[in-house]
């Protein structure tokens, strides 16, 4: 094994020297296909951990120069010792960036309200209606600008500012498989002057 290669896959993924040799195995040496097979193992963890319950974790705060936005975010681990960890610390830092960044409403699409949920998809349906449009097509189009929505709307589904080819939830979970433990965003605020 090139201790180069492995040492730029753990650069790029965070994933530990075993792991990344074994998938570079499974992937006969390929590390883009590599990449994948430790994406897909993180995911497996992370879904693993999400029956355990987040008690823990920290309140962060974000205020961007020159003082006039600022964000705070409830970041929540399970034990007091990963919520005192700099990477830990780092993804918080990272999300409320976010927050001052972008201005999500919702943490996950399951928090919008149903009645928010309904006036958005009447005016689309409206709109296209109006364009003489099909229903069936409508309903397609509908589930479109919903989805964009949500990618608006909920810190979860946001493209992170950071790395475009991400979303908040996929960092989330990488972070979650890294750090061995449940990670949830508790709530968050974010105030302008």
């Amino acid at each position: 094994m090139d201790a180069s290669l492995i040492k730029q896959i753990r650069e790029e993924t965070g994933a530990g020297i075993v792991d990344i040799k074994s998938a570079l195995e499974e992937a006969g040496g390929d590390p883009d296909k590599a990449k994948e097979i430790l994406k897909k193992r993180g995911a497996q963890i992370a879904a693993k951990k999400q029956e355990r319950e987040a008690k823990e974790g920290l309140v962060y705060a974000y205020i961007h120069p020159p003082g006039k936005l600022g964000a705070m975010v409830v970041l929540n681990c399970e034990t007091d010792f990963v919520a005192k960890n700099e990477e830990f610390k780092e993804l918080a830092h990272q999300i409320a960036m976010q927050i001052a960044a972008m201005n999500p409403q919702y943490v996950n699409i399951e928090d919008i309200p149903e009645e928010v949920l309904e006036k958005e998809k009447s005016f689309y349906r409206e709109q296209f209606e109006k364009e003489g449009k099909p229903q069936d097509v409508i309903e397609k189009i509908v589930e479109g600008k919903m989805q964009k929505f949500y990618e608006e709307v909920c810190l979860m589904e946001q493209v992170w500012i950071q790395d475009d080819s991400k979303k908040i939830k996929d960092l989330i979970v990488e972070k979650t498989a890294k750090l061995g433990e449940k990670i949830t965003i508790g709530k968050f605020v974010r105030f302008t002057v």
